[in-house]
């Protein structure tokens, strides 16, 4: 396997995400849940023939399963789209704006230029409006030269619409290169194109640390128009109010997090869906502490609460840094760290259980013969070696930290003896992860394995090595911290 980063995170913050510390206007004490609504605005900025595309729009509405038909305008997907210009977003506009509830716009620069006065209903309403493109299309298939281009654009025509630049970008329809152009592009607080997690955080990327505050396409409408998804507003009350009362849940147990929900004008502004929503409003009304938010606020309060801080990533080292760091992890075998660096690592691996695991992996897939050799690299404990002060530093510290520099001689005859014993037994040293045990733990151990089987010693051996190696590294991450 050629050696190559694993590009991405699967870890996030694992078991210890960070306490949001959510502002909680009128309560006391941190909000237990975040709420976010999005309302997309993508109506006249769709595939069009029209908008100089080579097909009309396929893409949620009410006809699932729709085609692109090349070179035509296909009459009723238009009407559909402009009905949530022409009523749906009306009908959501009122519903927010009647109760006072903050609002985050993704606005599609196009769609918003077709349209002047929903803009000014947006800005009366302080609703954020962040961007979502030049065009509501598909840009996997783009390269980085023209997605960029179409960037540039689309922020030059947001700026000249509502008076400023936006903040905030989300693609949608997102390529490969999306968030390493947003970052690139230095002037937004945030981008959401990503699915990853109940909050925010700070993603690496070629042009320096990027805040992701993620999205989500489950408490959504276009689940309206897609296979398998909502087919009542029941059910879209149903999951959105189990969604709230989990993470509500979470956040009363000290684990608060984010709500997002996205809306589409055409979409949850038909009325047998808007009233779905609106009960869904009153219900996030009637709970205490909960903060509801724009994208922005969201944002900028993440920014203040956790400003960047870049971590160590040993997954980001070079191969000679790498080595000569964890070389040493298995004693005398720096082989395994070059192949464990050579098999890929990842953000997983940037903790002390991620690394570990890598490195006890790339051990197991040695021959039996390499992980005899590095049987035979390990010292007899409180050996020769020892006593000649001849150990690495790793094993002096461990041997010294069980006591074993401070040995009787009546202990000292004992450990030789069973050395003596062990080694003409089995073909190499014996082998345990001394921290933590005393010296009579040890020998206890030493005198119970000496009788073992050459298999179940050979096996014990091993484990026992994975498990020195383990308390190396956190050893290393502690004193990198």
């Amino acid at each position: 396997m050629t050696s190559s980063r694993y590009p991405r995170d699967l870890l996030g913050y694992g078991r210890t995400p960070p306490a949001p510390a959510w502002p909680n206007p009128g309560g006391s004490g941190d909000a237990k849940i975040c709420v976010q609504f999005i309302v997309n605005y993508e109506e006249g900025g769709e595939n069009s023939v029209l908008h100089g595309d080579a097909a009309s729009e396929a893409f949620l509405s009410e006809i699932v399963g729709a085609q692109p038909w090349p070179g035509m305008r296909h009459m009723n997907m238009e009407s559909i789209y402009e009905y949530g210009s022409r009523a749906g977003f009306w009908r959501l506009w009122r519903m927010f704006t009647e109760r006072a509830m903050p609002v985050t716009v993704y606005g599609v620069a196009t769609a918003l230029a077709r349209n002047p006065d929903v803009v000014a209903a947006m800005q009366e309403a302080e609703w954020e409006i962040a961007s979502h493109g030049l065009k509501w299309v598909e840009y996997k298939d783009y390269s980085r030269e023209d997605e960029r281009r179409d960037m540039q654009d689309a922020i030059a025509l947001h700026a000249a619409i509502t008076g400023e630049r936006p903040l905030g970008w989300y693609t949608g329809r997102s390529s490969q290169h999306t968030l390493e152009l947003a970052a690139e592009e230095g002037g937004f607080l945030y981008a959401s194109d990503a699915y990853a997690d109940d909050l925010p955080y700070w993603q690496e990327t070629e042009s320096g640390p990027l805040l992701v505050v993620p999205y989500t396409l489950d408490t959504n409408d276009m689940r309206f128009a897609t296979p398998q998804g909502f087919n009542s507003g029941d059910q879209f009350f149903a999951y959105l109010k189990d969604a709230f009362d989990v993470l509500y849940a979470e956040g009363e147990a000290g684990q608060a997090k984010m709500l997002n929900i996205g809306l589409h004008c055409r979409l949850v502004g038909r009325p047998g869906r808007a009233a779905a929503l609106a009960r869904f409003l009153d219900y996030v009304q009637s709970k205490p502490d909960v903060w509801v938010a724009r994208r922005i606020d969201i944002a900028r309060h993440w920014r203040e609460r956790f400003p960047h801080a870049a971590p160590w990533r040993p997954s980001r080292l070079s191969k000679t840094a790498f080595v000569d760091v964890f070389g040493s992890v298995f004693e005398h075998s720096p082989f395994i760290a070059e192949r464990t660096l050579t098999r890929g690592l990842g953000a997983a691996n940037d903790t002390t259980e991620g690394l570990a695991a890598a490195m006890n992996q790339t051990f197991r897939l040695a021959s039996h013969d390499e992980r005899l050799g590095i049987l035979k690299a390990h010292p007899d404990l409180a050996g020769k070696l020892a006593l000649a002060g001849d150990l690495t530093e790793q094993s002096k510290s461990e041997q010294a930290g069980a006591g074993l520099d401070r040995l009787s001689e009546a202990e000292l005859a004992r450990f030789t003896d069973l050395n003596t014993r062990y080694v003409a037994r089995f073909g190499f040293p014996f082998i345990i992860a001394v921290k933590g045990l005393t010296k009579d733990d040890i020998l206890a151990a030493f005198e119970a394995r000496v009788d073992n089987d050459q298999a179940t010693e050979f096996a014990t051996a091993c484990r026992q090595v994975e498990r020195i190696a383990r308390l190396r590294i956190a050893q290393i991450f502690e004193d990198a911290a």
